[in-house]
């Protein structure tokens, strides 16, 4: 994810005050920097670095901040920098692995107001937006709503119904996506390329908020949500040409141990074909909780090979934040 540099989009893409119908300075200050720091131990020290900068967003009356959850996963430190520049240190609160939010709790006073949450399903495509990134006007940008569809990622993800803006923000991470009203309807989390009429261009996709809401108090009470984790595998795969090629193995994870080999293709979880990324991690996660074992049904170069995967709760492989 890309370091936050001294740059401004051009004055015509940033939002003003004249053309939105809530406070727009209110809103931008509630906008923060998160800045953690990661042991190399860690066990995503290698896949998202040591070193991760984005936003988050004051959400409570206490300075709670919701960001993208990535940035936070094994923080050992991590500092929240305000509009003004006050530099607050914060405690990486909760992660939930099923959406994606991160939690962090700020340990002193942010003096920052908090953005109201709306619904996601106030917007839909061709719907005009702001990206908001930490830094004021000058990192935030007008954008529409290009598309509201499913994502599945590589890394065992999906979600039902993801959020997709153009253009795109190039510190995506952790932004706020506000709606014309002025309320949060979601939360950065990647760049990703759409096409349109044959045509590739770059857009963003955001998490919608109306994930967090039945889950927010236990994540604030217990740092992830209160039930059972899902079974993972640690394995990576791809979709090519309608065919599932595991492009990656967690070393020492489940699907390494029971003998997944890179280039074998998924033809079958649980006895059900899959043809997809989400059909795949759908029918892993059908199959029970973390520690149920998963049938998988691979295709070996000419052979055809059954193994059983025994699952593992993902959370169980990550340094845990340290208690404040």
């Amino acid at each position: 994810m890309p370091l936050q540099t001294q740059w401004a989009f051009p004055a015509a893409l940033q939002p003003t005050p004249d053309e939105v119908d809530f406070d727009l300075a209110a809103t931008l200050r509630s906008v923060v920097m998160v800045h953690a720091e990661i042991p190399e131990r860690a066990f995503t020290a290698s896949i998202l670095g040591t070193e991760r900068i984005g936003s988050g967003v004051v959400i409570g009356a206490d300075g709670l901040v919701l960001t993208i959850g990535y940035l936070i996963t094994e923080a050992s430190t991590i500092w929240l920098t305000t509009h003004d520049g006050r530099v607050v240190p914060g405690h990486a609160l909760a992660y939930d692995q099923t959406s994606g939010f991160g939690l962090v709790l700020p340990l002193g006073n942010l003096d920052a107001p908090a953005v109201a949450r709306g619904s996601s399903a106030s917007v839909g495509v061709g719907d005009e937006v702001i990206v908001m990134g930490h830094g004021g006007l000058e990192h935030s940008l007008n954008a529409r709503i290009i598309a509201t569809r499913e994502f599945a990622g590589y890394w065992e993800y999906v979600l039902d119904e993801a959020l997709f803006t153009a253009p795109p923000h190039p510190e995506w991470g952790g932004t706020a996506l506000v709606g014309p009203d002025g309320r949060l309807l979601g939360i950065g989390s990647l760049l990703t390329q759409e096409r349109s009429s044959g045509e590739a261009f770059d857009a963003n996709m955001f998490v919608p908020i109306h994930l967090l809401d039945p889950i927010l108090d236990e994540m604030v009470r217990l740092g992830r949500p209160d039930r059972p984790p899902r079974p993972w595998l640690g394995l990576y795969a791809r979709e090519l040409q309608d065919r599932l090629v595991i492009g990656g193995l967690t070393q020492g994870g489940p699907a390494h141990r029971a003998g997944v080999r890179l280039g074998d293709v998924v033809l079958e979880v649980a006895g059900a074909p899959v043809s997809s990324l989400a059909q795949l991690f759908r029918g892993i996660w059908s199959v029970g909780s973390a520690g149920a074992e998963v049938p998988l049904t691979l295709e070996r170069g000419e052979s055809t090979v059954r193994v059983r995967v025994p699952s593992a709760d993902r959370n169980d492989f990550l340094l845990k934040p340290r208690r404040h």
